[in-house]
């Protein structure tokens, strides 16, 4: 092997540093590797920057955003063989590489199919007329006489056929991307649109994918880190002698980052346990009391409804007066975070499980006051994210620990890490103030949001007078993306109050929301999942019906719920969920309700009993055995519906569908019980009501 990545192709490059690299390189290799001042990237408008086809005919596709579960590289192969009419099997994604890949902000906000996927198709597209105009030259023929097949260009009337790989040369085309370019209609789509398996599905099943936390380097030494016993704490002092119980083990103390590095992941535990650190701790709000202290810190205090609102709401006969509590919840990854870091000859590399590769790129350059281009940051596939893994924490110490030894260190957090020092989903006091006439139209809406968030906070429903606004507030605990982001909190709360009008008014709560509504994308599937639902059927005894709607990053959904309760003894049983989606033209019908179902499961914990418990800055449930998730029996029957919109764009699936999860149960239990729940999580302590203390919900 060369000692430089010259000669390297692409393709080969990313067998070497993908999935794996540490069990396939020698030391010297990946030494070697890391010199990447030896390739230089075509410019972002280049052809050659987004997709190139090697000699042997293989379509490499490069794009920073990357893999955390939600099988973007089905997806964005599908998009690429459809515009070049080649087989996904023929393509090699190139994802998260911030030294191969164009620059990108990151896989977050459901952006990577509207952004990314069209992107792909634009430069594919125009890969597809360069190659046309090739053969059409070297044939003599008119261009428009000649067509792309199954990665052959062809000329139907000679039955001349030259294959992609053999036209090109394995050349990059270095011609801009044509913006204007005709792309394939969703209507006209024989691979995108179709329910092609899983990239790769193989080697996730078989274990043989290498995520960060697989990886092995030769000389490699594992990295723990001392933490702060608790929120707001800051280090005094600290003994380290006491862990020096090796000669394989190093205590690195820089200004208070203190960390130490083994031979092994027990060896480096067992030495962290022997520092003796001492700290200053800081009063810290606690859970019981932690709404109180979102509103009293809000950044912004004012609450300017205006006149005519205030007007309207008091003038309506008909009033809805309400507030919401959101609890912080956890990401709960399945990988917890996981980074290796090596340095040679000033320049660092570095795998890690992120969501933002440019990110941490940056966040690194800042924290080591060196060049971007003199760090490599990619990411091998994490084991999920949910809008937690855009931070690079993991990185930063890899990396700082690894510059201190000389050596290459992994550093995996643990699970008891993960819980206690991610961020989280923002708690959030949300304060509502509605009013609809005796025809059951909205007069005056009133909504404030404190801390939670601003996604998701514009009601979607028209009325004539309404306020809404966003409480930027101090957070105790660390917090920011979540899978849905505010929009969690504040469609639970919209949702909620349109149930108690409805209610209150004695309509059916399907009708009224469809009187109210004008935005035809959010009527389709709140019909589509009321019909699958079978809305107006007779209702057992004991049985509770409940439903929602919400539109989020471009996408739509309808939930209906279902509820048995036993009044004898306050049981409440979930029986089924069905989810009505649209995000326009599907691109992959098996991976979108793979989604969908996965983002309603995982709603199922933020509606039903998920919550971060702390008190004096510590968090107190750290573990899976007290922080409880969804279960295998918490799952109801499940309904999914996707409506395909081939006459709209695509947009994103991974965050709409889990808003409409915890209203639609929470609507079923008051339909059933006549008690409103108005706190999430709506059961934390089992799915038993305890009525007599919810009686102020009544």
């Amino acid at each position: 092997m060369k000692n430089s990545v010259e000669g390297i192709n692409r393709r080969n490059f990313l067998k070497l540093l993908g999935g794996g690299i540490a069990v396939a390189l020698t030391y010297s290799d990946l030494n070697a590797l890391s010199k990447h001042t030896a390739f230089v990237p075509p410019g972002d408008d280049a052809i050659a920057a987004w997709v190139h086809i090697l000699e042997n005919g293989t379509v490499t596709v490069y794009t920073g955003k990357v893999e955390v579960g939600q099988n973007i590289r089905t997806s964005l192969s599908q998009v690429v063989a459809e515009e070049l009419s080649v087989p996904v099997s023929s393509i090699e994604m190139i994802m998260g590489d911030t030294l191969l890949t164009p620059y990108d902000r990151g896989t977050y906000g459901s952006l990577t199919t509207p952004t990314m996927g069209p992107k792909l198709r634009k430069a594919a597209a125009s890969l597809r007329e360069v190659l046309t105009d090739m053969a059409a030259k070297q044939w003599n023929v008119a261009q428009q006489t000649v067509a792309v097949k199954n990665g052959q260009v062809i000329h139907a009337v000679s039955g001349k056929t030259v294959s992609f790989g053999v036209l090109t040369r394995g050349k990059k085309m270095l011609l801009a991307v044509n913006d204007q370019v005709q792309l394939t209609p969703a209507e006209k789509w024989s691979v995108a649109g179709t329910p092609v398996a899983k990239v790769n599905a193989k080697s996730f099943v078989s274990g043989k994918h290498q995520y960060v936390s697989d990886m092995v380097m030769p000389g490699m030494v594992y990295g723990k880190m001392l933490r702060a016993p608790s929120y707001g704490a800051s280090l005094v002092a600290a003994d380290v002698e006491k862990a020096k119980i090796s000669p394989g083990v190093n205590v690195v103390k820089e200004d208070n980052f203190i960390g130490v590095t083994a031979p092994d992941p027990q060896t480096a535990t067992n030495a962290l346990a022997r520092i003796e650190a001492r700290w200053k701790t800081t009063p810290q709000p606690s859970r019981a009391e932690i709404f109180t202290y979102l509103k009293t810190h809000a950044q912004d205090k004012e609450r300017k409804a205006g006149e005519a609102v205030d007007k309207a709401f008091g003038a309506a006969p008909v009033q809805v007066q309400q507030h919401f509590e959101v609890q912080y919840i956890a990401h709960v990854p399945l990988e917890p975070r996981a980074a290796l870091a090596v340095w040679e000859n000033g320049k660092l590399t570095v795998w890690t499980g992120t969501q933002r590769p440019f990110g941490v790129q940056e966040e690194l350059a800042e924290v080591f006051s060196i060049p971007k281009d003199h760090i490599r940051v990619m990411m091998p596939d994490t084991g999920s994210a949910y809008g937690g893994k855009h931070s690079g924490e993991a990185a930063v110490e890899a990396a700082r620990l690894s510059r201190a030894v000389g050596k290459p260190v992994k550093v995996v957090w643990t699970r008891e890490e993960e819980f206690k020092w991610a961020y989280f989903r923002p708690a959030g006091l949300i304060e509502v103030a509605a009013a609809a006439s005796n025809e059951g139209l909205l007069a005056s809406w009133e909504f404030h949001n404190y801390n939670s968030g601003g996604a998701g906070i514009e009601i979607p429903y028209e009325v004539p007078h309404k306020h809404i606004q966003y409480h930027p507030s101090d957070t105790p605990l660390k917090q920011g993306s979540y899978r849905g982001l505010a929009a969690t909190a504040n469609v639970f709360s919209i949702e909620s109050v349109m149930d108690d009008l409805a209610r209150q008014l004695k309509q059916d709560p399907f009708r009224f929301r469809l009187n109210n509504l004008k935005e035809e994308r959010l009527k389709q599937v709140l019909q589509a999942a009321a019909s699958k639902f079978d809305w107006t059927r007779q209702k057992e005894a004991g049985r509770g019906y409940g439903m929602a709607c919400g539109f989020v990053k471009n996408a739509y959904v309808g939930t209906c719920a279902e509820v048995a309760y036993n009044k004898s003894n306050g049981q409440l049983q979930l029986l089924r969920l069905v989810v009505a989606f649209e995000c326009g033209a599907i691109v992959n019908p098996m991976h979108l309700e793979n989604q969908v179902m996965g983002c309603v499961l995982q709603g199922l914990g933020g509606a039903l009993f998920e919550a971060v418990d702390f008190k004096d800055g510590r968090i107190l449930n750290p573990s899976l055995s007290s922080y409880r998730v969804p279960r295998f029996g918490d799952i109801p029957e499940l309904d999914i519906v996707l409506v395909d919109r081939k006459d709209m764009p695509s947009a994103g699936a991974g965050e709409a569908p889990i808003v409409g999860v915890a209203p639609a149960i929470r609507n079923a239990i008051a339909d059933v019980t006549g008690v409103k729940l108005n706190t999430l999580p709506l059961l934390p302590h089992g799915m038993t009501l305890k009525t007599p203390s919810l009686s102020s919900n009544k």
